[in-house]
């Protein structure tokens, strides 16, 4: 068996234009859909989607590769760097830091050159203590092989099954120079395809010992941020991986030891992932969606400061019915005062009441308006 990199023409890819021609237009249709939407919600609800958008492909990402980031400390510790405000900010872990920092400064930065120096910051950056787990890593270097060969394996001990070996260290810089060449000069290439390709020639080097899919995934999401023109993106590509995890890991095996040059299934799979993640940003984006259109609709009503409080912690997603008790707790007021907003805000259509009566009366927003 011949790994893709031992090809002698490595890294010459070709594929069939024919073949992902459409899925590349539908991407790309869908893409500019998607940022074209996000454009007429209002700056501050667009700020909001793209904190909980890339809070959630921090906290994927990591946990294709079974690291498992709390959310909360993700979402705080961007809040803070973003200088956005966000209720019940916690401190950060010093790994939910250095993720965050990597992200950021793949997407914010989008359009400064990758360089070895820089990918030597992500590295460091991932791996604050110098160790992935218990064991010491060389951090801030390509890997060196010291250990043996670099392999992916999975199983038991003894009976291992090896899915990839990447090249010799000794080839690691001379691979690494190629590639960032290459992402700093793509000629023609589809910005799409280039972070599809970005993807698979920077896992296939594996320049690292460790954390090679994670900044794989972040070199393919500066791709994508160049192919918007914007930092702000409103889906996530690790989110749809993370779904499609097992397909994900056998497309890579399977294009990896093909031994050939064709990565048209591998640019196939890529896109119809792209273009799944774009159509489930439409579901993971409703609540922001529908907080700009509730504000649009109810933007000229005199509503007090606690009616308004209030209102947006249910758009923010408040779990459980909303009753006179809890507004009254909520909104730091009596029942009476509380019972009195509510009327009034069922009055103006602005909430609706829920089946039930008596003490068990519950109140939510209404329907979005068609």
């Amino acid at each position: 068996m011949r790994y893709i990199w031992e090809h002698p023409d490595w890294p010459k890819w070709h594929w069939d234009a024919d073949r992902i021609a459409q899925p590349l237009a539908a991407a790309a249709r869908e893409q500019g859909r998607l940022l074209g939407r996000m454009q007429g919600v209002g700056f501050a609800l667009r700020e909001e989607a793209w904190l909980r958008m890339l809070s959630s492909d921090i906290v994927d990402s990591g946990a294709i590769e079974g690291e498992r980031l709390p959310l909360d400390q993700v979402r705080s510790s961007l809040a803070r760097r973003l200088g956005l405000e966000a209720g019940g900010l916690v401190a950060s872990a010093r790994d939910v830091e250095g993720m965050v920092e990597l992200m950021l400064d793949a997407t914010r930065d989008f359009d400064r050159e990758l360089t070895v120096d820089r990918l030597f910051d992500w590295h460091a950056a991932l791996f604050p203590t110098g160790r992935s787990g218990m064991v010491r890593i060389p951090v801030a270097q390509w890997r060196d092989d010291g250990d043996g060969p670099m392999e992916v394996v999975s199983g038991p001990v003894g009976r291992e099954k090896v899915h990839f070996s990447g090249p010799p260290a000794v080839r690691v810089p001379a691979e690494m120079d190629a590639f960032l060449a290459w992402f700093k000069a793509p000629g023609n290439a589809d910005p799409l395809l280039v972070a599809a390709l970005a993807h698979l020639w920077f896992v296939t080097i594996h320049p690292f010992a460790d954390g090679n899919g994670r900044i794989a995934r972040a070199i393919a999401d500066m791709a994508l941020t160049r192919a918007d023109g914007s930092p702000q993106r409103f889906y996530s590509m690790s989110g749809q991986i993370l779904r499609e995890r097992a397909d994900y890991y056998g497309m890579l095996e399977q294009t990896q030891k093909q031994g050939g040059l064709d990565v048209t299934p591998w640019l196939e799979w890529f896109l119809g992932c792209l273009l799944r993640a774009l159509d489930n940003a439409e579901g993971s984006l409703q609540t922001v969606l529908y907080k700009a259109q509730f504000w649009e609709r109810f933007a000229t009503e005199p509503l007090n400061a606690r009616q308004i409080k209030v209102l947006n912690r249910l758009l923010d997603g408040f779990e459980g019915g909303m009753t006179s008790s809890r507004w009254a707790r909520m909104a730091k007021c009596s029942q009476d005062t509380a019972q009195r907003d509510i009327a009034d805000l069922l009055d103006r259509g602005a909430l609706k009441k829920n089946p039930g009566g008596g003490r068990s009366t519950s109140y939510a927003l209404p329907d979005a308006t068609p």
